[in-house]
């Protein structure tokens, strides 16, 4: 384990190259470290487009069962006290024996259940051969020392760390989850496994629900033997897509309800790369929240959109037949005709039984702040690339580019103003108590999900167009050729963090940056 504030030594087979003529550092060739890390790891498998095991493959695979939640793990008395072990393990997947990263031999992980206020101490330990750390992502907590700090924290093979995560009072409830955030590593492994859901409780009223349910949706791609397989360059630039699109672990699980009943669901998008689009015929759905931002009364919807990363919080009011939760069209490159194809059913709810009584209405939630009228304390401009070999060339097209090298990237790695990430560089310093407009502009031809580590964004903007409503994320859409304009509090915390894509695979290649919030 790397204590907060040593640098960052864990083994790395693949030399860096040094800085160019600007000073940057460049990723090194990223498909060769791949395969060299996932071989270390028991995980080297086939490319993309390669005999692999998914719907399309043509394998037989196990008939829908049951959903199955992950093992819960609730605080008691303020405090929640977790080991989590990191270790390759075979599990069940898809209905049949996979070869995966696991948190305590399972995937998804544990969920954790907290209360606003509560505390949580997580034990890290590292039984892989790379290194590891934990983010636990959406949470507003600190980004120090032994708390949510994915700068400085680095679980080296064979070591333990010790988290240790106090929540505010306030906090708001709703969905979360926990995944690595080791750079260079984090799409591979969440590809390969890691991630589990977390769950902050309503502090004051709450909701009157038949029961509640936590889908973590993730998607991978298995060869014939059950690995993970290995993602190629141009699949990178991309950010991969799997075959298999699962909840909880399960291909296209059963829900069962009875007619009347009101459930919610809390759906989590762990997915490296997939923009979901879901829609539930023939029963009710009601918006409470997306990300961190609950809404003051639930919201009759017909489709929902969770980017990867994100979350929604929503009720769902069963009614007289049986429906498919679906996945739909939800392309994220220009032209419409990119990545994030329909995945189609991922589930079945199973109406049987006689109808119930309603349940009461659900009560009133505070309004969040509308930062709106605020007057910002700085406007900032964060522009989205990416530069091949160091030649700083944007891409106004469709994102992608074969240059014949058999990985599809030529070198190319991604950037937000003009660099690539460099954790020992301060890319911004705001002030701990104001509010600041940041508006991230794609010049690529593909969607960013720009996420921010600590502090919620309110969405204002889009396009240039203004948001109505008051919404509130901590990943926003952007759109190719687009823009977004967020207002953020900083608030309550100090200390640097970052924000980055969440395509794992942009974020790897570098598009990310560090800001800190600075008292005084």
């Amino acid at each position: 384990m790397t204590a907060p504030d040593s640098p960052r030594t864990g083994p790395d087979p693949t030399p860096v190259p040094p800085p160019d003529v600007a000073g940057r550092r460049l990723v090194p060739d990223l498909s060769r470290r791949r395969a060299l890390q996932l071989g270390g790891l028991g995980l080297l498998g086939l490319a993309i487009g390669a005999s692999g095991w998914g719907p399309s493959a043509g394998l037989a695979l196990a008939a829908a069962e049951s959903l199955s939640e992950p093992e819960t793990l609730h605080s008691a008395n303020g405090l929640l006290r977790v080991r989590l072990e990191v270790a390759e393990a075979t599990v069940t997947l898809g209905g049949r024996p996979a070869h995966m990263l696991t948190y305590n031999g399972t995937v998804p992980g544990p969920t954790l259940r907290l209360r606003p206020g509560d505390r949580l101490q997580v034990e890290l330990v590292n039984r892989l051969s790379v290194p590891t750390n934990l983010h636990t992502h959406g949470l507003h907590v600190s980004p120090k020392g032994n708390a949510d700090n994915t700068l400085d924290v680095h679980v080296h093979p064979g070591e333990s760390f010790q988290y240790d995560i106090q929540l505010p009072d306030d906090h708001p409830p709703g969905p979360f989850w926990y995944h690595p955030h080791e750079h260079h590593l984090v799409a591979d492994q969440i590809w390969s496994g890691l991630y589990g859901g977390i769950v902050v409780e309503d502090a004051g009223p709450q909701v009157p629900v038949t029961r509640d349910r936590v889908l973590v949706v993730s998607d991978t791609t298995l060869d014939d033997a059950g690995h993970p397989v290995h993602v190629a360059g141009w699949e990178r630039m991309k950010g991969r897509e799997g075959r298999l699109v699962l909840v909880n672990g399960q291909l296209t699980p059963t829900l069962e309800a009875r007619p009347g009943e009101r459930e919610r669901w809390r759906i989590i998008n762990t997915c490296t790369s997939r923009f979901l689009k879901l829609r539930l015929d023939g029963h009710q759905v009601d918006l409470l929240a997306t990300d961190i931002g609950r809404l003051a009364e639930p919201r009759r919807v017909d489709e929902v959109e969770v980017l990867n990363s994100g979350r929604v919080d929503v009720l769902v009011t069963v009614g007289e037949r049986t429906g498919e939760l679906q996945g739909l069209d939800n392309p994220r490159t220009r032209g419409g005709d990119g990545p994030s194809g329909a995945p189609g059913a991922l589930a079945t709810l199973q109406v049987s039984g006689s109808p119930v009584p309603a349940l009461p209405p659900v009560p009133a939630y505070p309004q969040l702040p509308d930062l709106r009228g605020v007057e910002p304390a700085a406007r900032r401009t964060m522009v989205l690339g990416f530069d091949r070999s160091g030649g700083g060339h944007e891409d106004h097209g469709g994102g992608h580019e074969d240059h014949g090298d058999g990985h599809g990237t030529g070198g190319m790695v991604m950037t937000i103003d003009g660099r690539p990430f460099d954790h020992a560089r301060t890319d911004h310093v705001t002030r701990l108590g104001t509010v600041e407009e940041w508006t991230y502009v794609n010049h690529t031809g593909m969607d960013h999900p720009m996420h921010l580590h600590v502090w919620p964004m309110q969405v204002v903007a889009v396009d240039g167009r203004p948001v109505e409503d008051v919404v509130y994320q901590d990943v926003v859409r952007v759109s190719a050729g687009g823009e977004t304009t967020v207002r953020i509090p900083f608030e309550d915390f100090d200390g640097r963090t970052v924000f980055h894509c969440h395509i794992n695979d942009h974020e790897d290649a570098g598009m990310m940056a560090v800001v800190e919030a600075r008292t005084g």
